[in-house]
């Protein structure tokens, strides 16, 4: 039998990221998700110290790790490169459009000194998470098929889009026609590798 805090700590997180999912960032108070949590506001301020601790630790724990995985699958960092990215793209636009809570912690991060906070707090340097993204690259600069950019360009070039279309993915959910599916991802993608190519 689990011990009762950790059931407690699992509450807290389960509800938070629902409430996320369900009612967005803005609306997540740590005295509302107490009480639907069916805990006492103290409980949480025991193992969170404010809301922004609360977001650090389930953006670390609970969705970078997550991401991470659902990225590499079937992933190698010596696969060709327009390969590599479209693999890349769908893998993500597949697990972030099944995981709204993730997108938002996302979306929140990149708005937010959040993300900054997090490695910080954690002591996570770069190449620490999608180290096998950054091989890839570098390989395919080194063989002189993409432009040999600073890792931070390759990264934005590589992620930004496709998360861009992940947003307007959610947007147009509430539209009668959903305009991004995974054709179009993929011909974006294939936009985003001409670009990157060395040529």
């Amino acid at each position: 039998m689990r011990p009762k805090n950790l059931i407690k700590e699992e509450a807290i997180r389960t509800v938070a990221l629902q409430m996320i999912a369900e009612e967005g960032l803005e609306n997540l108070s740590m005295q509302k998700l107490a009480k639907v949590a069916g805990i006492s506001p103290r409980t949480i301020y025991i193992k969170y110290e404010n809301k922004e601790d609360l977001l650090i630790k389930l953006f670390i724990e609970e969705v970078l790790g997550a991401y991470e995985k659902a990225i590499l699958q079937n992933f190698a960092p010596d696969m060709p490169f327009a390969k590599g990215v479209k693999l890349i793209w769908l893998n993500g636009f597949n697990y972030l459009t099944n995981n709204r809570h993730a997108f938002a912690l996302m979306q929140y991060g990149k708005s937010s000194p959040l993300l900054n906070k997090a490695y910080q707090q954690k002591n996570i340097k770069e190449g620490d998470y999608f180290g096998p993204v950054m091989q890839f690259l570098q390989i395919n600069v080194e063989k002189g098929v993409i432009k040999d950019f600073p890792h931070e360009i390759h990264r934005a070039l590589l992620f930004s889009p496709a998360i861009d279309l992940v947003a307007e993915y959610f947007d147009y959910q509430t539209r009668p026609v959903q305009i991004i599916t995974p054709e179009v991802i993929l011909a974006c993608c294939d936009v985003v590798i001409k670009g990157m190519l060395n040529n």
